[in-house]
């Protein structure tokens, strides 16, 4: 049993070796855009104890939340600003028409919600923007929430103040 040695030669010889669908298989072709009848792309979006159901479309860049015109739902511009993030970093303003519910937590993270929904959404109808939406952040979802409070303290971690006597 004579054991070969290879060289950089023999293993090159060994590229597209890989079966397809294997983890290492790479894919030249571009993920399908998923769509309804309806032309919408759906995702869903979470923040805090927020849940958004966020649903885009091609059109003049309206944005619906609950039934009610963005600048109604979130009065604050700080909060319109978030949820147009996706748009402006991937170059799309004024070019999708959203539709988002909102469920529970509060206007900021709600805001947080359908920013994160929107960017699922919109890498679903563009499969392209994934890489630009993932590199700002856009497709993680912020798993930070208040920490619930503990017995004897005074709130999650702070103590009462101590007495000596």
């Amino acid at each position: 049993m004579a054991e070969e040695t290879k060289t950089l030669e023999d293993l090159g010889e060994l590229t597209g070796t890989v079966p397809a669908g294997a983890p290492g298989a790479a894919d030249d072709a571009p993920a399908e855009p998923k769509k309804d009848a309806l032309g919408r792309s759906y995702a869903t979006g979470k923040r805090k104890n927020a849940v958004a159901r966020v649903w885009i479309k091609p059109g003049t860049g309206k944005f619906t939340i609950n039934g009610r015109d963005q600048e109604v739902y979130f009065a604050r511009p700080v909060l319109r600003m978030i949820i147009n993030q996706p748009f402006q970093v991937s170059n799309r303003e004024g070019q999708f028409d959203v539709y988002a519910t909102v469920t529970g937590g509060g206007l900021s993270g709600q805001a947080g919600a359908v920013k994160h929904g929107i960017s699922r959404a919109l890498t679903y109808f563009e499969p392209g923007l994934r890489g630009v939406l993932k590199k700002q952040g856009f497709l993680t979802r912020d798993s930070r929430v208040v920490e619930r409070k503990k017995y004897g303290r005074r709130k999650a971690r702070r103590s009462f103040q101590f007495s000596k006597r």
